[in-house]
């Protein structure tokens, strides 16, 4: 099971609650904890579960003291036994928590002198009204709203200080760049930067002057509400009098409020937001401007990208009606430790294992489910601009990781020469084939071409390596999409995915790693990074120029943002280098994840298209996969004929293996040749091993005769594997 999605931190009123890292000792290293701030106090606690019940450790943040070690990192210390060192998953974030941190200290500062001083600007508690009036009533409210002005007023000032303090620095840093006295680009480079902190600081200086005239009206009309208070209680006025001040009040807070809530709410990048028109202003006078600006680009304006409909008419094709479900999941227990323990830092595919292990489909089948979400490559095939091709690969790239969120089933390890066919020509409009190429290391190569413009095809080797609580699997190879209008090619490689608790605890599977999205035709480039389980990247032309943020998770959704303008600026990043700010417009949703089927809980939490995959077909090769026995034993609960079928299959592929070895030694010694065969002598069928001309890796690549073949239904030349 994978665990919640991690949440953005972000602000409830007084209250602010996320996810930070927290150092535990050096044997575990840096652990994920849920942290709350409330009334000036930070707890955390190990999950959000355990707040109704379990704490594991306050700060009053009244007397401590907030440092910054880094980019992530930072310190909260009380002078005392408790210190807590933190690391939030990147610099944006811990700077949220820092302003967030500051505000909470300064206001809980105040209240505690506020509590040491007898003088208290107003009673405890109002006097009792009269008979038959709401004065006390009244009174109270207009007393908490009197508190809650001031206490905004104070975090406005506190704001103040903040930015006075953080652009004092900034000057600072700036005149030392400006004594450095460089020449040439690095010259013109901090010039501009220069320039731009100027129009930062004059921007900022009126906003602090504005905040200072803010404040003091509202110190102003904090004292004539006060007035107006003492009055009402001397003079015992009735409950229409008591009620409009008290009515005025309120509307003040729910303002304040807004006014609060929306400088906290912090952007997923270092963003800030353009103005929805900004794209018709004229460019020439602002520094900076993403000047492409492509006719056909619907992405600036309030539709999705390259949203084009379908021919109605493919909607009326009869299609074939596929499955809905699959026998349940046979509650069978196993002895987990007993088969694992010998299984510690080797080879996984090389360790004979039970189907307990396994879910019933293998992983030719696993790897045509990266199609899942093939109607993004069909928008991309559409798109006038590369750019916005980018946006869809990117978000494809990403989408294969969608099923994975519950999958914690081990795919069946394919015989050499299974094949695997996916023809959804009708439906969707590809056709999809996988073989099995190699044993060992163990490789599958795939090709999908569709009507709609676009192919796919990738070969890849599975490494996996237990470590004793967690699995890992390391899919190496890359994968192409090519594009038939504009001829773009682009390449990535697939993330490490991990699945913990194998041996203890509830399983769980994360991504972890980066995704390099390069279009070869055009130069345009996307790089996508993990942290924390959530995912950003920036699409950028050859030039560097950025067009397009992409943000989201590898299990829920993707979203991009138009860039409209970038620049450096913020707090300085890792080794020393300033992170970039972009301007971007609102952000759209390029893909979300589709809904588990009613019952995948008992059916391995398969996907709808996970659960057609192994649904028998007529005309299909001997080699496929839903041929397979064992898997198909397994698939309808007869686990224990499952694997004595599989301990068969795999002996006969082994003593295959051995005639084959002996066959290729012999041509050896017959040819007197010191560079023979290799040992493994295996030809694929529907496969020609050659050199990428892209990467420059040696690879399989899709020969052609597959589809024709079972068009006449002639399979000759397919091995006997079952």
């Amino acid at each position: 099971m994978s665990e919640p999605k991690t949440p953005v931190p972000t602000p409830a009123g007084d209250t602010y609650k996320g996810w930070v890292f927290k150092w535990t000792n050096y044997i575990k290293g840096y652990q994920r904890r849920w942290f709350v701030l409330s009334n000036g106090l930070l707890s955390y606690y190990r999950t959000q579960a355990e707040m109704g019940h379990t704490c594991r450790g306050t700060i009053n943040l009244a007397t401590a003291t907030i440092t910054v070690d880094d980019a992530c990192n930072f310190v909260i210390s009380n002078g005392g036994a408790q210190t807590y060192h933190l690391k939030a998953s990147c610099e944006v974030e811990r700077q949220r928590w820092i302003t967030a941190l500051e505000l909470a200290k300064a206001k809980a500062a105040r209240m505690q002198a506020e509590s040491d001083d007898s003088g208290d600007d107003f009673p405890s508690s109002s006097p009792p009204a009269a008979p038959g009036q709401g004065g006390g009533s009244q009174n109270s409210e207009v007393q908490s709203a009197l508190r809650t002005l001031g206490s905004k007023v104070e975090d406005l000032s506190t704001c103040n200080d903040l930015i006075s303090k953080h652009g004092s620095a900034l000057q600072r840093s700036l005149s030392e760049l400006d004594s450095l006295r460089l020449t040439g680009e690095a010259g013109d480079k901090i010039r501009q930067v220069t320039e731009r902190a100027t129009l930062f600081r004059i921007t900022s200086n009126a906003m602090i002057n504005a905040c200072r005239d803010f404040l003091a009206l509202a110190q102003a009309h904090s004292k004539r509400l006060q007035k107006a208070l003492q009055a009402e209680r001397d003079h015992g006025l009735d409950n229409k009098s008591a009620s409009g001040p008290g009515k005025g009040e309120g509307s003040d807070e729910e303002d304040d409020n807004e006014f609060f809530d929306a400088m906290e709410e912090a952007p997923e990048f270092i963003t800030v937001p353009a103005d929805p028109h900004f794209h018709k202003r004229s460019s020439s006078n602002i520094s900076g401007f993403n000047s492409e600006m492509c006719p056909d680009d619907q992405s600036l304006n309030e539709e999705p990208l390259a949203m084009n409909q379908e021919s109605p008419s493919q909607e009326l094709v009869p299609l074939k009606k596929r499955r809905t479900r699959i026998s349940d999941k046979p509650n069978y227990s196993l002895n987990l430790w007993s088969i694992m323990k010998n299984c510690i830092g080797k080879e996984l595919s090389k360790i004979p294992m039970p189907v307990n292990f396994n879910e019933p489909i293998s992983m030719l089948q696993r790897l045509s489910e990266d199609l899942e979400y093939h109607e993004l490559l069909d928008k991309a095939s559409k798109c006038q601009s590369s750019l916005e091709q980018m946006c869809y690969v990117a978000a494809f790239s990403v989408s294969s990781y969608s099923t994975t969120v519950h999958r914690t089933g081990k795919p069946f390890n394919p015989l050499l020469g299974e094949t695997y066919e996916l023809d959804r020509r009708r439906e969707s409009g590809y056709r999809s084939l996988c073989e099995q190429v190699s044993h060992h290391p163990p490789a599958a190569a795939h090709h999908v071409i569709s009507d709609r413009g676009w192919t796919l095809r990738q070969e890849i080797t599975v490494a996996s390596k237990f470590r004793g609580k967690y699995l890992s699997i390391m899919p190496l190879g890359t994968i192409h999409a090519i594009f038939e209008k504009g001829n773009n090619h682009y390449t990535w490689k697939k993330v490490t995915t991990t699945v913990h608790n194998i041996i203890v605890g509830k399983l769980w599977i994360d991504q972890s790693g980066e995704i390099d999205v390069v279009n070869h035709t055009t130069g345009d480039r996307c790089h996508l990074k993990d942290v924390a389980r959530k995912v950003t990247g920036v699409v950028m032309d050859k030039d560097g120029k950025a067009h397009y943020v992409l943000s989201g998770t590898w299990d829920e959704k993707m979203e991009f943002s138009r860039v409209m303008q970038s620049s450096l600026g913020g707090e300085n990043g890792t080794e020393g280098k300033q992170k970039t700010v972009y301007q971007t417009l609102k952000a759209r949703e390029v893909w979300r994840r589709n809904p588990l089927p009613e019952g995948a809980d008992t059916m391995y939490y398969f996907t709808s298209l996970a659960l057609t995959l192994n649904e028998y077909e007529e005309g299909i090769s001997p080699t496929d996969s839903r041929r397979r026995p064992d898997q198909r034993l397994m698939e309808e609960g007869r686990w224990d004929e499952g694997n004595s079928e599989k301990q068969r299959l795999e002996e006969k592929q082994r003593i295959v293996r051995r005639e084959r070895e002996r066959e290729a030694a012999s041509q050896r010694t017959a040819s007197q040749s010191e560079e023979g065969a290799p040992h493994d002598s295996h030809l694929a069928l529907w496969f020609d091993r050659c050199e990428d001309q892209i990467t420059g890796e040696q690879v399989h690549i899709y020969k052609g005769g597959y589809w024709e073949a079972k068009d006449r239904g002639i399979w000759e030349g397919c091995p006997d594997i079952y």
